[in-house]
């Protein structure tokens, strides 16, 4: 008996949220999502009971917070960093065909579902065990366990037990979103976050910090209420530039936009034709930016957990060696866990500046590898997530197949199809994924608005393009019915 009829039992039984039976109208579709979000910022700002204080423990997350959403002490404390993991997990498994499921077949669908709910679960006792019991991430009101009689030890069950109920909550409303409402959860998750950093880091008078937002800080110069030196000196153009003023970061959010908005629109558009209407005509675009931005959340969610094991190493074995990790309240300064850990800012590697006071040449190694990883492992993630999300030559040709369209001047045959596909759609991907993960790279380095992460502002930016893409198609086949039943097909 092999694993997938031992497994079929409890997989199938997994709980989910119902798929709606018939056409979900565009509104309803609208209401569900706007419901979700708000729910999302409500969970967000929901204290875990338990939690000491005033002594909260730093957000391990905190570098890469704006893409794995959530909020620090909050019951959606992990975020979608159990679902982003899984999904790793998942994805390296079916790549190296371990899983031996078909997802076109309904039955392997199903354990794939289930599968994934039960990695997730997993996930989130893995991540949030050693969070709430090792460390100081999440410390314990030592009061409250003297006053119930249950010990520190026993609040920290209490903590838990609330992470792993927003963990399960977060996987949930995920799929409804999916289900029922417009474009995915986890993207939905990563817009409103960033979108809050972005929106503090314009306007607020006191943002993330300590530093006030670009226009309030902007009003204060003018007025003559913030004092900044001349930009005719070095110290007086860095303030400008890289300091209060920060009109390089601004420079860069802009470049960004623009950029991710044009790569969105550079694409390859293969002519189709309907075989039985007549003049009937249409496009299959092959985007330069083929499998999105999303697969950068499984890269940098692979960093995230390479240092969150660097810092249980680091609680747990006193006599870590200097090589593998050296670590100063709590952050890493040194070994290899340090060389790991991607570039988030400009203080992270401008030494000329006097930013850092590490050595120019373990720098520029440090920023080789993370470039590596980004590009590398960008590539690598755009091919697996083409692969799994039926994207790939061959799933695409079929679709088209079935759609009743074919490719003027060829045979109307799947395989036809997908050699034509075979010509654009692998090579797209790996250049796409690669170019995504050296501008993620090169925004952190040169900084953002608001702090937010090169990732996080390019999933965001991404995302609300295609989100307003799925709108207009939603929109479209609400006005013409027709449309609906064809695309379906």
């Amino acid at each position: 008996m092999g694993w997938k009829e031992a497994a079929e039992p409890v997989l199938t039984r997994m709980p989910s949220v119902a798929r709606p039976e018939g056409h979900v109208p565009f509104r309803r579709k609208l209401g569900w999502t706007a419901g979700i979000l708000v729910l999302y910022f409500f969970l967000t700002n929901v204290t875990m009971f338990g939690l000491q204080t005033g002594g909260a423990g730093g957000d391990f997350y905190g570098q890469f917070r704006s893409i794995l959403a959530g909020a620090q002490g909050s019951i959606l404390q992990l975020g979608i960093g159990p679902i982003v993991t899984a999904s790793i997990v998942l994805q390296l498994l079916g790549g190296a065909d371990l899983l031996g499921l078909d997802t076109n077949d309904p039955r392997d669908q199903i354990l794939y579902q289930g599968l994934q709910k039960l990695l997730v679960v997993v996930m989130i006792c893995l991540t949030g065990l050693p969070m709430v019991f090792a460390g100081n991430f999440l410390p314990a009101s030592e009061a409250l366990g003297q006053s119930l009689g249950i010990g520190t030890t026993g609040v920290k069950g209490i903590i838990f037990a609330q992470m792993f109920v927003g963990g399960v909550l977060i996987l949930f409303m995920d799929e409804i979103v999916s289900k029922w409402g417009v474009g995915s959860g986890v993207g939905l998750f990563i817009i409103a976050g960033v979108s809050q950093q972005l929106v503090a880091g314009l306007f607020s008078w006191q943002s993330l910090g300590g530093q006030s937002g670009f226009f309030p800080t902007w009003i204060g110069i003018v007025t003559g209420a913030v004092e900044i030196g001349s930009p005719l000196t070095p110290g007086g153009l860095s303030d400008l530039f890289l300091g209060q003023g920060q009109i390089l970061a601004l420079i860069t959010t802009l470049l960004i936009f623009g950029i991710v908005v044009y790569a969105e629109s550079v694409r390859v558009e293969i002519p189709l034709s309907h075989a039985n209407v007549k003049g009937a005509r249409g496009r299959f675009p092959v985007k330069l930016i083929y499998a999105s931005v999303l697969p950068m959340i499984l890269v940098r969610a692979l960093q995230a957990n390479l240092q969150f094991l660097g810092q249980i190493l680091n609680n747990w074995w006193a006599g870590m060696p200097a090589w593998l990790g050296q670590y100063t309240q709590g952050q890493v300064t040194g070994g290899l866990f340090w060389y790991l850990a991607p570039i988030q800012s400009r203080q992270d590697w401008m030494w000329f500046l006097g930013f850092t006071s590490q050595e120019p040449a373990a720098i520029a190694a440090r920023v080789a590898i993370d470039l590596i990883f980004m590009i590398i492992g960008g590539a690598i993630f755009a091919i697996f997530w083409v692969e799994t999300t039926g994207m790939g030559p061959e799933a695409t040709a079929k679709q088209i197949q079935n759609s009743g369209m074919q490719i003027p001047g060829f045979r109307r045959n799947p395989q036809v199809i997908e050699k034509v596909m075979e010509r654009y759609i692998p090579q797209v991907t790996v250049i796409g994924g690669a170019l995504v993960g050296l501008l993620a790279v090169l925004a952190n380095m040169l900084g953002t608005i608001g702090g937010v992460s090169g990732t996080g502002l390019l999933l965001t930016v991404s995302i609300t393009y295609k989100l307003y893409e799925e709108i207009a198609e939603e929109q479209l086949m609400e006005m013409h019915p027709m449309m609906r039943e064809m695309f379906n097909n």
